[in-house]
């Protein structure tokens, strides 16, 4: 099977790695999980970092035909309808989004998300293989970060989404609803059978420790012998308690609140009121006995 020619771009304020995929022999590319900047302080959004991809794909004369994303991210909102905007490009994700959708649409009061994850142009099923030019795509569900997660390989390449992190840094957290340890566990070792020379690209990096520069290339190899979370010897129930226990000392993502009312609507933000302004909510938890703060 042919390569895809792949360029990462890093969005160092999410820590995100946004990719510009494509088949050199037809020019036909795909976005995977595309950053939308936003100020959370003053509530505004920028395409900027999206333009570059977009810049970069015109200049090499590559015509952009679909937006993969590997999950309804909670730390950055995606710039999915910019890209479909400018270019026509289908915005492509697991067919489990229904299930995050389900969960948070009664927490925002999200009436407006549309039924059956028709907010999205495509619903792909595990194993599912389509076409990008001349290369063959697999989609492989890999639950327990969130129920939706997916993987997107292209033959030795796989974009694995939040699943795992680079190799000297571990795992993703379990712990967001619909989240868990153990089906992770499990998602984890079906990606880290697959053979040994096949390269991950991670969604994330955060530095590890004594590391001074970001990576987001690993290969399956490195992380059965090196990942601190999984690599072999690991057990099921050894990593269930330990992503349990570090799991319940995390803070929720800064941008948690506008990235899933935002990404659970394929980056659609809702629609805007009498005013013409459009709103994100923040769903308030009373702590006191009164339920007055």
């Amino acid at each position: 099977m042919p390569a895809p020619l792949i360029q990462p771009f890093f969005d160092e304020p999410t820590n995100t790695v946004s990719y510009l995929v494509s088949d050199p022999a037809t020019k036909q590319a795909a976005i995977v999980d595309p950053v939308l900047d936003w100020d959370h302080k003053s509530g505004t959004a920028d395409t900027a970092f999206a333009d570059r991809m977009l810049k970069t794909a015109e200049e090499q004369g590559l015509k952009i035909v679909l937006v993969l994303e590997t999950h309804a991210h909670a730390d950055h909102l995606t710039a999915a309808p910019w890209i479909k905007a400018r270019t026509g490009a289908r915005i492509g994700i697991g067919e489990h989004i229904t299930e995050v959708q389900r969960i948070f649409r009664p927490v925002f009061a999200a009436e407006d998300v549309k039924e059956a994850g028709a907010d999205f142009d495509l619903l792909f099923t595990d194993g599912e293989r389509f076409q990008l030019g001349g290369l063959t795509v697999e989609v492989m569900h890999l639950p327990g970060h969130t129920p939706a997660c997916v993987a997107y390989r292209f033959g030795d390449d796989v974009f694995v989404g939040d699943t795992i992190f680079m190799h000297d840094y571990g795992t993703a957290r379990a712990d967001f609803p619909g989240g868990d340890a153990r089906t992770l566990y499990r998602s984890i070792k079906r990606l880290l059978s697959l053979p040994g020379h096949t390269r991950l690209w991670m969604c994330h990096d955060y530095k590890a420790p004594n590391r001074d520069t970001y990576a987001w290339q690993s290969t399956v190899a490195e992380q059965r012998a090196h990942n601190p979370h999984v690599k072999d010897g690991k057990t099921e129930e050894e990593f269930v308690a330990f992503r349990q226990g570090r799991d319940a000392t995390l803070s929720a993502p800064t941008l948690l609140l506008p990235s899933i009312q935002v990404n659970i609507r394929a980056g659609r933000f809702p629609e805007a009121e009498s005013n013409g302004v459009r709103y994100l909510k923040v769903p308030v938890t009373a702590r006191n006995p009164a339920g007055v703060v």
